[in-house]
């Protein structure tokens, strides 16, 4: 089958596939070989819209399109709602309709696309991909009324899924009656049996929204008054275990006075610590300091002198009262001092020694006298020696 034929299947061939359809024989010469050329095929005993919706339903499958954990969830309260059908067919007109009666408020953009035959699956491939760039909707419905399987084909096909897959906008799925299934419906987010339902799945009931938020308020009324009332028994369990304020404020003054009290003394008893603590270096700072050092060691030397010249003049009396007495009897025992008695010394020359015996000197020696006035010089002529008296007493 060549490739211009191939093109326009609308399923896959496999291998033991049974298929129906026509063509021609032709022979290959050069090899002597038998070719079958196929025009048309289709499956055996399956239409090849059936199969090609299993096969792509499968393979997408495979692919993780359908998973649930991908689903988005729809908002609660959609403010635009996209519509992507077609404008002239009966399913625009009953959305409309329900939507309005539900909740009228919210607005509503039609996108206007083929739902069958030829092109249709480009455009409303297309219409979801524009209503994913504009980001005005919050939900996107995508319908079509009943038809054969033929007729829903638009929506089997592959551009299709994929657009509502990569959809960042939630879209519901609501393609034929409540029995027809399309590739579509499993890769929305959620399949509404009927466009019908689709718009009531879409849009919640204005009338029950209001009767909800009126529920609520009664309720939250309700608890906000028990809740009050509760708050108000407490209040007058308290107030009755609650201390004047006034006798609590008394209370509390007369702590303050006697903590000022006690901080007042703290400080008091510090400062004279630190005071004392201060004098104490201070004077031991004067007491260091070179200028005191030095009167006190000034007044120290001039006690050191005073004591030094006190006695060194004692010394220097009692050394002069000793030096007297030697000179007293120096003078005492001065040879010259004896001259003035009337006594002289004799002595030799030159040797001058003092002569003590006359037996000592022979005549012809000069001889040095010394008298108290002057000295005379003699030569002995003769020497007589002294008989000493050696009578004993009686």
């Amino acid at each position: 089958m060549f490739r211009g034929q191939n093109r326009n299947l609308t399923f896959a061939l496999e291998n033991g596939q049974k298929i129906i359809g026509f063509g021609r024989i032709s022979l290959y010469e050069p090899r002597g070989t038998y070719q079958l050329i196929m025009e048309y095929i289709e499956p055996a005993g399956l239409g090849s819209l059936q199969l090609a919706f299993e096969q792509l339903k499968s393979r997408l499958a495979d692919e993780g399109l359908f998973d649930k954990e991908l689903k988005k969830t729809l908002p609660v309260l959609p403010q635009i709602i996209a519509v992507i059908t077609s404008p002239t067919g009966a399913v625009i007109l009953d959305i409309l309709n329900i939507i309005d009666r539900r909740f009228s408020n919210i607005a509503i953009e039609i996108i206007p696309v083929k739902v069958q035959g030829p092109g249709a699956d480009k455009e409303i491939a297309e219409a979801i991909e524009l209503t994913n760039q504009c980001q005005t909707a919050d939900l996107a419905i995508l319908a079509r009324g009943g038809g054969s399987f033929e007729d829903l084909n638009a929506f089997n096909q592959e551009n299709v899924v994929r657009a509502i897959f990569n959809s960042k906008i939630p879209i519901i799925s609501a393609v034929g009656h409540e029995t027809d299934y399309t590739i579509a419906d499993f890769a929305a987010d959620l399949r509404a049996p009927t466009p019908s339902a689709a718009a009531e799945i879409s849009v919640p009931s204005k009338e029950k929204l209001i009767q909800r938020c009126q529920d609520l308020l009664n309720r939250l009324v309700l608890c906000l008054k028990r809740k009050i009332d509760k708050n108000r028994l407490i209040l007058d369990q308290m107030k009755t275990r609650l201390i004047d304020p006034e006798k609590k404020i008394q209370e509390q003054r007369l702590w303050i006075d006697d903590y000022y009290e006690r901080l007042l003394r703290a400080f008091s008893n510090d400062i004279k610590l630190k005071r004392k603590h201060t004098t104490f270096w201070q004077d031991r700072l004067i007491f260091c300091s070179p200028l005191a050092r030095q009167k006190f060691a000034k007044a120290s030397l001039k006690k050191e002198y005073d004591n030094l010249k006190k006695n060194i003049d004692l010394l220097v009396q009692i050394k002069r009262s000793k030096l007297n007495r030697l000179i007293i009897a120096l003078h005492v025992l001065n040879p010259k001092a004896i001259l003035k008695r009337g006594y002289s010394i004799t002595r030799t020359l030159p040797e001058q020694k003092v002569l003590l015996d006359a037996d000592s000197v022979k005549p012809g020696q000069i001889l040095e006298t010394i008298l108290v006035n002057g000295i005379l010089i003699s030569t002995l002529s003769e020497s007589r020696t002294l008989k000493k008296n050696n009578k004993k007493k009686e």
